[in-house]
């Protein structure tokens, strides 16, 4: 008896992994053969096994039909069908590749030294430099000279083993490694791919039978016309180099692991397993031939913020191994064969990129306290515990945002309590007794699971949701409460609730916190009983009882993307009405202050939590609004930490007050334009922009050196772009004036603060000019909006540079204050 059904796919990233594993799920009960057919290429695949399915490259819009034989096919017919009709369109969302880093042009600084330079593409990015070394690819041909297994363990033996290998390392890894490790486990027990395995068992070694899978599975994949599938073949492979290495653990597969020096790594691929085996604290880059930006090994390079760059032409870079070489990820090139020149360029880089980071570091850890001493908590979002010690060390007093609803996707099964519970305590134990604050988990709605099976919504964001679906999945949550509760011993965990919009919901969710620390007293199990309890504001129902709800809870946390949201009734994600989503309105701002002032009357903490806590532009307005806490992704915390000092509590409340009363969002613009150039203006003269001794070698790293200098401090947002802007007036004509001084100079649009920089160098340069080497430096970087004292400053200087005694004391001057004295007093007194 057959049947068969067809249907269309609709998925955004066609049957991947994920629903090709949910997929196998629903299908293995059932007696039948279930194939899946489709109908774009002809591909067919085993619909029991997720690698077959995979292997179908059955992508968005293709139609495909699901053919059933045997003695249950109809009654398998009809519930896939229904399957397939109501769960399997919300069982994925969109994969969100590692951001590809934009490429700028290659500055004249080191483009006019004729580099050796390899280009790929940035997906993580940063400066490095290190000794060029091969990752030694596993040759697997070696294990064909495995004819016998005779005294060997059977596949079976081999399999259970690497099995319990892959759980160990999981029940050790967390976030990202324990999510891959996880996909590795699925593939491990794939039936299709075990079944191609013991069939081939039959007439050779095992050591052949599993690379002819190896094989079929790779060709299959490679196959696909999608990017996604093809760069899973990586992942298979990693899975039976672990079989083949523990059927024959005699066998020499050299590997590169051991890293003695700081090291830039060549790969044409490297799995997964391979990056983890390596030594960070050498690891400086990966150079990769041939990786995607959803590749896991780029996924974790992320994660341990290792520059990396992508497809990059192997052989050239193979033929300069064991040399140094230099990777610069913001430009997306790999330097080979350095000369002198250049070498200086990329020294003089690296040293730029260390001044950024001690400068961010100054703030690191400091409070974040404005100059009339009012302090802000600057806090972290995170999503998995491994990211809670960089966020520490970056500054973060803490977790503002733990979102662990990401503990509960990409599973066909919900996490454990036991996983939940070390996921939770490595958190706390890694912010060191900082607050983690951690948000129960907001899924349904835009974030379904396929296993809850959630019903399909016209509008997710305003359905069932986060506190909502609760009751309904109560072993879930009370899994989730014991967990929080049991880790809370371990540091200071706070309990926060999403989507609260009435007290009717928080007081049934203190209810069940009584229960379930009910359930942990009965079974003996230690516990926190006072963790502090508070709630996600982001409904705005929840702002007119705010009074109410202060009896309830202990903190409050804004969610400011989902409060912009529902506050406008404006879909982000709509293009229609997405220009519309803007938190300046001055809804928006009196909805602040009037959470601010009822949650204070009631002694009442409150924070935010969203993107927009992270925004330089709206801080001033968010510190007025008598914020207590802002949380947001951690390369942002030692930033805000230094906006935050030079601003003023007095004049940020009197700023957010004259904002609350506006009548538009450009008025609130324009007051936030004016005051940032009335208050925020860096002066033109800044001892931080003079150099008495600057040891250049030549025009190039000068210009490099005083521009990467503004950058660093914060006076332009794009210092490379600003260098490119003073080179195209070099081009016109030298700036040369002669008797060893230059003037470069340029106004642009690259430079938020308008700047003079000095420099007298130990010793003269060859400026390319009529006039003769150079020792003395004045650059002026004026913004276009200045044009009018761009040319009034020019000109002053050169007519005062033609008097030998105004020349004489800027050299005969030692220290940036007198020099500074000397040019405010020659250029800008009346």
């Amino acid at each position: 008896m057959s049947f068969q059904q067809q249907f269309k796919c609709v998925l955004p990233n066609g049957i991947h992994a994920r629903p090709a594993s949910l997929l196998e799920s629903v299908c293995n009960p059932y007696y039948c053969d279930i194939s899946l057919h489709n109908l774009r290429n002809g591909n067919v695949g085993n619909a029991k096994s997720m690698l077959s399915l995979v292997g179908t490259d059955t992508l968005l819009n293709d139609e495909f039909v699901l053919m059933f034989e045997g003695e249950d096919s109809q009654t398998a017919m009809l519930a896939l069908t229904q399957f397939m009709n109501e769960r399997f369109p919300y069982c994925d969302d969109d994969i969100t590749p590692v951001e590809v880093q934009r490429s700028v042009p290659i500055p004249q600084s080191l483009s006019r030294h004729q580099p050796f330079l390899l280009r790929g593409k940035s997906l993580v990015n940063g400066i490095a430099k290190g000794k060029l070394v091969a990752s030694s690819e596993a040759d697997l041909s070696l294990f064909l000279n495995c004819s016998s297994d005779q005294g060997k363990p059977s596949f079976q033996q081999v399999h259970k083993a690497v099995v319990a290998e892959l759980e160990a390392e999981k029940l050790q890894a967390s976030g990202k490694e324990s999510e891959i490790l996880a996909a590795h486990l699925s593939i491990l027990q794939d039936r299709e791919f075990l079944e191609y395995i013991e069939e081939q068992l039959v007439h050779q070694p095992i050591a052949h039978a599993i690379l002819a899978a190896l094989e079929s599975f790779k060709a299959m994949l490679e196959r696909s016309n999608s990017q996604y599938l093809r760069e899973r073949v990586l992942d298979i492979k990693d899975v039976a180099l672990r079989l083949l290495v523990n059927a024959y653990p005699n066998v020499n597969i050299e590997q590169q692991s051991q890293l003695s020096e700081a090291t830039i790594l060549l790969a044409s691929e490297l799995t997964p397993s391979q990056f983890l085996a390596l030594d960070k604290r050498y690891l400086k880059g990966l150079v990769l031939s041939d990786a995607g930006s959803t590749s896991h090994t780029v996924i974790l390079a992320r994660a341990f913020d290792i520059p990396t760059l992508v497809n990059v032409d192997y052989e050239l870079c193979h033929a300069e191994l064991n040399s140094e070489v230099y990777l610069d990820c913001l430009l997306g090139v790999v330097a080979i064969k350095a000369d002198d020149n250049v070498s200086v360029y990329f020294e003089r880089a690296l040293k730029l990129q260390q001044q950024q980071k001690q400068r961010f570091s100054e703030h690191t850890d400091k409070l974040a306290m404005t100059t009339d001493g009012h302090e802000v908590e600057i806090a972290a979002n995170i999503a998995c515990s491994i990211e809670v010690a960089p966020a520490i060390k970056g500054g973060a007093q803490g977790v503002g945002l733990f979102r662990t609803e990401m503990l509960f996707m990409d599973r066909s099964e919900a996490p454990s309590e036991q996983c939940q519970y070390q996921e939770y305590r490595e958190a706390l134990i890694a912010a060191q007794g900082k607050p983690v604050i951690i948000r129960t988990m907001d899924i349904g709605g835009d974030k379904p699971l396929d296993y809850l099976n959630l019903p399909k919504e016209t509008n997710p964001f305003l359905g069932y949701r986060a506190v909502r679906i609760y009751p309904q999945f109560l072993e879930l949550f009370h899994s989730q409460l014991r967990a929080i509760l049991r880790a809370a011993c371990h540091g200071a965990a706070k309990i926060m609730i999403p989507m609260v919009h009435n007290v009717e919901e928080i007081r049934w969710v203190k209810q069940q916190i009584s229960l379930v620390e009910k359930q942990l007293k009965e079974a003996g199990l230690e516990y926190n009983n006072s963790v502090p309890l508070g709630i996600m504001v982001e409904v705005p129902a929840t702002v007119f009882i705010i009074d109410k709800l202060a009896h309830e809870v202990e903190f409050f946390s804004i969610g400011s993307n989902d409060m912009t949201q529902y506050l406008l009734a404006v879909d982000r994600d709509n293009d229609a009405v997405s220009s519309l989503y803007n938190s300046l309105s001055p809804a928006f701002l009196r909805m602040l202050g009037q959470i601010t002032l009822v949650a204070k009357q009631y002694g009442r903490w409150v924070g935010m939590c969203g993107e927009l806590a992270a925004d330089p532009k709206i801080l001033p307005l968010l510190v007025g609004a008598g914020l207590d806490e802002l949380s947001m992704s951690s390369p942002n915390i030692a930033k805000t930490k230094q906006q935050i000092a030079g601003l003023s509590f007095i004049e940020c409340e009197a700023l957010y007050q004259q904002a609350c009363e506006c009548s538009t969002r450009a008025e609130i613009e324009k007051l936030l334009s004016d005051a940032e150039s009335e208050k925020t203006a860096l002066p033109l003269l800044d001892e931080a922009c003079v150099f008495t001794q600057l040891d250049v070698i030549n025009k190039e790293e000068a210009i490099q050196a005083l521009v990467g200098n503004i950058g660093v401090l914060g006076r332009s947002q794009n210092a490379l772009l600003l260098e490119e802007d003073i080179w195209a007036r070099e081009e016109i004509f030298s700036t040369g004036l002669g008797n060893g001084f230059a003037i470069p100079h340029t106004k642009s649009d690259n430079i938020e603060h308008s700047t003079i920089s000095i420099a007298h160098l130990d010793h003269a340069i060859n400026w390319h000019s009529d006039s003769g080497d150079v020792d003395f430096i004045i650059m002026l970087t004026l913004n276009k909006a200045h044009s009018d004292q761009h040319m009034q400053i020019f000109s002053k200087l050169a007519r005062k540079l033609i008097h030998e005694d105004f020349r004489g004391q800027l050299k005969a001057a030692t220290e940036p204050s007198k020099i500074i004295t000397i040019l405010q007093n020659e250029l800008f007194s009346s």
